[in-house]
């Protein structure tokens, strides 16, 4: 096989045709995964709406969203309606280290069921600890609470702050806040 000269023409055929090849079996691949991978997020958020329900029992009878303006910045929430029982909202704020998009429960009257955090960016081993700090048992308990006006020590609050990693509890109070907030007018809801 004769080699090819080291010409610009036969350099650009070369990268195209790498190029095309590659782009191919990267849309291959995202069109087999596309279908599981749709799968496991459904699975992982109907494994959430039960967790901060606090029950195994849960319908989701309709899905809202509602989109806020939040520091000039227009934000959707979206409220799983489960039935009698309450709301949950997914909401989403910039942490310490990202995103933090977490998921949290209330009941009718908008006291705090349960909450889990579905996407986070947070320091290893210090942000990352609001999947527990703020749960039934933790330093933080924010479960049982009215969501809407919760506030580190800090800020002249009464939550309890993650030890060394106050801008992730910041950052994760405001998003239950801003999620309490998006139900707030709801029916049934003060």
């Amino acid at each position: 096989m004769k080699k090819l000269d080291s010409s610009l023409k036969n350099m650009m055929m070369v990268l195209v045709g790498v190029a095309f090849i590659s782009g191919g079996l990267l849309a291959w691949v995202n069109h087999i995964t596309e279908k599981p991978i749709t799968l496991q997020q459904d699975k992982a958020l109907a494994d959430g709406i039960k967790a901060v329900m606090g029950a195994e029992n849960v319908t989701v009878t309709g899905n809202d969203t509602v989109y806020k303006n939040v520091d000039n910045i227009k934000l959707a929430f979206i409220l799983h309606l489960i039935g009698t029982q309450g709301t949950a909202v997914e909401s989403v704020v910039n942490g310490f280290g990202g995103p933090l998009r977490i998921l949290v429960g209330f009941n009718t009257k908008g006291k705090i069921l349960g909450y889990t955090i579905l996407q986070t960016s947070e320091t290893p081993g210090l942000g990352s600890k609001a999947s527990t700090w703020f749960q039934k048992g933790g330093k933080g308990n924010i479960i049982g609470r009215q969501g809407g006006s919760l506030m580190v020590k800090k800020d002249g609050g009464d939550v309890d702050a993650i030890t060394a990693s106050t801008i992730t509890s910041r950052a994760f109070l405001k998003a239950v806040n801003q999620a309490y907030q998006a139900i707030k007018n709801r029916e049934g809801c003060k």
